[in-house]
C-alpha cells in the first residue's frame, strides 16, 4: 500500500513508517518535526513565524492586536502548496485533530481536499484534542494533564491552547472528522479512556517503538543512582515537573553521596535520547495514566522509568504495580518515598529495567504494531 502519515510528534508515525516500511509498503510523513525535537520528515512545514526570533515577535504582537495567528496561516499556506502531493494514497493518517496547525475553518477546508483525493483516511487521538480534553475538563480522571492549571490561577492563560479544543470552532472540526473519516484509534489508554463506546472509534493500537534500533543497556548502578530529568519548558506544568524538581532537591539533600542527578531543557530528540544513556532512572511525567514516546524508548534501552502507570493501565495489561515502570503522581512526598526505594534497593533497579525493556518488545514492537494498523485499516 502507498500510505501518508500527516503530523509528527513524540517520533509515534516515524516508529509506525519503520514498521510498515519492514512489511514491503511505501510510506510519506509530512509534517513540521515538532519545533526544537526535529524528528525526520519527507515532506517538512517549516514556519518562517517560529524560526525567526524577530518574526515570531512580530506576529505575537500581531495576533494581540487582531487577533489573528500569522503561524496559522503560514501552516496553512504552506500546507496548501503540498497538496497536489497528498494525492492517491490508499491511506491517509492524520496524528491528531489539528494536524495542519492552521485555522479551524481553513483546517476542514484542507481535509476536504484530503478526503476527497485518497481512499481511506484515519484518525489518530494522541495529544491534546476534543474528546481527551473534555473528558479532563468534565473530571472524569482523578487527575489529568488539565490539573495543574485548574489548581493555580496563574497557570490559567498556559492551558488555553488546551482548552481551545472546547471551543465551537474547534468542536465544529471534531465534529466533521468523525463524521467524515474510515475510523478513530487511540495511541494510548488517556485517549482510550475517553473514546469508549463512541461507535467511530476502531480500539486502541498502543505506540510502536522500534525495539531494533534500541540497544538494552545493563542497568546496574555503580557508585551513585544516576537519575535524568528532561525538561520541555513548554510542557512544565502538564508533565508534573514541578513534583520531580521538589522530590529530587530532597534526595539530593538527603544523600548527596548515593545520588548524582543531571537536568535538561529544550534539548533535540537526537540530543535527549543520547543524554540519558548512562542514567539508571528518567523521570517523565506525572499527569497520565499510560506512558508516551519518551518513557517507553527509555523503558526500552532498560531504564526505570517513572511516568503513567495508573490502576487502568495496570489492568489493561494485568500487570502488578511499580514492576514494568514506577507510577508518578503529582505528589513530592509520594515521588520521594519511591525514589527512596530505588536508591537504598539498588538491586531492584536492575530488576524493574529488564522487566521495562521485554515489555515493550512484546506489547509495543514496532513491526507487532504495524501490523495491528494494517489490519484496522483494511478492515474499515
Amino acid at each position: 500500500m502507498n500510505i501518508l502519515l500527516i503530523g509528527e510528534f513524540s517520533r509515534l508515525h516515524n516508529s509506525l513508517k519503520e514498521g510498515l516500511v519492514c512489511h514491503g509498503h511505501e510510506v510519506t510523513i509530512i509534517g513540521t518535526g515538532d519545533g526544537f525535537k526535529k524528528y525526520p520528515i519527507d515532506i517538512c512545514i517549516k514556519n518562517r513565524f517560529l524560526e525567526n526570533k524577530k518574526l515570531h515577535f512580530l506576529a505575537k504582537a500581531i495576533h494581540r492586536i487582531t487577533n489573528i495567528s500569522l503561524v496559522k496561516v503560514e501552516y496553512a499556506y504552506r500546507y496548501f502548496k503540498q497538496l497536489h502531493k497528498l494525492k492517491h494514497y490508499d491511506v491517509v493518517q492524520l496524528i491528531n485533530e489539528n494536524s495542519f496547525k492552521a485555522n479551524p475553518k481553513v483546517e476542514i477546508w484542507l481535509l476536504k481536499k484530503i478526503i476527497k483525493h485518497n481512499k481511506k483516511v484515519f484518525l489518530l487521538s494522541c495529544g491534546a484534542d476534543y474528546s481527551s480534553i473534555k473528558y479532563a475538563f468534565d473530571k472524569k480522571l482523578k487527575y489529568s494533564i488539565l490539573t495543574p492549571f485548574n489548581k493555580d490561577e496563574s497557570l490559567q492563560k498556559k492551558s488555553k491552547h488546551m482548552l481551545r479544543f472546547l471551543k465551537p470552532k474547534y468542536k465544529k472540526l471534531h465534529d466533521f472528522l468523525f463524521e467524515n473519516v474510515n475510523g478513530v484509534i487511540a495511541s494510548d489508554l488517556d485517549y482510550h479512556l475517553p473514546l469508549i463506546n463512541h461507535p467511530k472509534y476502531l480500539g486502541l493500537i498502543p505506540n510502536p517503538i522500534n525495539t531494533d534500533k534500541i540497544n538494552f543497556i545493563e542497568n546496574k548502578v555503580s557508585n551513585k543512582v544516576n537519575i535524568f530529568h528532561g525538561i520541555s519548558i513548554a510542557n512544565y506544568a502538564k508533565k508534573g515537573n514541578i513534583y520531580f524538581e521538589e522530590a529530587l532537591a530532597t534526595l539530593k539533600d538527603k544523600y548527596p553521596d548515593k545520588v548524582h542527578i543531571e537536568t535538561t531543557k529544550n534539548v533535540p530528540y537526537k540530543t535527549y535520547i543520547t543524554l540519558y544513556n548512562n542514567c539508571n532512572i528518567l523521570l517523565d511525567q506525572t499527569y497520565s495514566y499510560d506512558q508516551g514516546f519518551n518513557a517507553l524508548e527509555a523503558m526500552a534501552k532498560g531504564k526505570v522509568v517513572f511516568t503513567g502507570a495508573e490502576q487502568e493501565w495496570l489492568d489493561y495489561y494485568n500487570l502488578k504495580e511499580d514492576t514494568i515502570v514506577i507510577n508518578a503522581i503529582p505528589n513530592t512526598q509520594k515521588l520521594i518515598e519511591k525514589l527512596e526505594w530505588l536508591i537504598l534497593n539498588p538491586d531492584k533497579i536492575n530488576e524493574i529495567s529488564k522487566n521495562a525493556r521485554a515489555f515493550v518488545e512484546s506489547h509495543h514492537n514496532y513491526k507487532k504494531i504495524a501490523q495491528l494498523y494494517l489490519d484496522t485499516w483494511q478492515k474499515n
